[in-house]
């Protein structure tokens, strides 16, 4: 089971930002390259007021900052020039949606992913999207979110391929700003399988790929979940993947790169549950050779011994 994609995190409220600038991205995409990474996902267009690019329909209606550089655009061509695959992430306004107000985030996005896709999507690398908005249950009106935005970011693009990446609602389900990093308990399997099994079937046709963040159950419980998470996509016709987090949820420390160890045990979990591929949230901060972690290196080169066979 190799990582074929990573996300981007350029749009971050938790991780520490490294300032990089085109000469430190353009490099980055290398390492990704000699990984095999052949897929990277922006996490968020915008987040906020915080932006990746200068988005009209969100500095009108939502007084966004411009931003400095347009990231979307350097990745769209650094994507171009190392051969890989882009996907778009949507805006997540971090209160509307969260608030129970699901309609206006869906109408904010609608119009961001027209006024992405007039405005990049002659670009040769763009060919996804990612629907940003995370969840771990079925909670409001977050069927409808889904194959709303599936659906018009479909639309607009000719069937390009669309992403999500939920998260189970585990034992390290926690906050990153709280102390504990575990709570006492967590959802059933049975649970979990029946309220996704609603959903994925509300999204049938809006939802191309189903990517669950593997760090929030725990290792003795992570191949049956994965098992059920597969089980579930083939169910309903989506394509399995999984979305191995490169950090650690075990630590205190909220986020250091995580122990090659635990990473070679969820990779092999997954391919054990029959996954199709995985990716990774995320690599430039916890796997690349430049991190600001130094730790992330180290990561970088047992996986590619992994990667040759030679790990140990």
């Amino acid at each position: 089971m190799q990582i074929r994609g990573t996300f981007l995190d350029e749009i971050s409220h938790d991780i520490p930002h490294q300032n990089w600038g085109r000469e430190e991205w353009d490099r980055d995409f290398g390492f990704m390259k000699a990984a095999g990474i052949d897929t990277v996902i922006m996490i968020r267009g915008g987040y906020g007021k915080w932006l990746t690019w200068p988005s009209a329909v969100l500095m009108e209606r939502e007084g966004a900052w411009r931003p400095s550089t347009d990231l979307l655009e350097m990745f769209l061509e650094l994507s171009g020039k190392h051969g890989m695959a882009f996907y778009f992430g949507l805006y997540d306004s971090g209160k509307y949606w969260v608030a129970g107000d699901y309609q206006k985030e869906a109408d904010l996005n609608r119009a961001v992913i027209d006024e992405v896709w007039a405005r990049y999507g002659h670009m040769p690398a763009f060919k996804g999207w990612y629907l940003s908005q995370e969840c771990s249950r079925k909670a409001g009106s977050i069927i409808e979110l889904y194959a709303g935005l599936g659906h018009h970011c479909k639309g607009v693009s000719g069937n390009l391929t669309t992403l999500i990446s939920p998260y189970i609602d585990g034992i390290k389900n926690v906050s990153q700003y709280a102390a504990a990093t575990s709570k006492t308990q967590g959802v059933s399997l049975q649970e979990h399988e029946t309220e996704w099994n609603e959903i994925l079937d509300g999204i049938k046709g809006a939802i191309d790929v189903l990517a669950f963040q593997d760090g929030h159950v725990a290792f003795d419980e992570l191949e049956e979940f994965l098992a059920v998470n597969k089980r579930l996509a083939d169910r309903h016709g989506i394509r399995s993947w999984t979305n191995t987090e490169s950090f650690d949820r075990d630590m205190p420390i909220k986020f250091m790169p995580i122990k090659w160890e635990k990473l070679w045990m969820k990779l092999e979990a997954a391919a054990k549950a029959g996954m199709e591929q995985a990716i990774t949230f995320e690599f430039s901060h916890f796997m690349s050779p430049q991190s600001a972690y130094l730790q992330a290196g180290h990561l970088y080169n047992r996986y590619l011994e992994y990667m040759k066979g030679t790990a140990r």
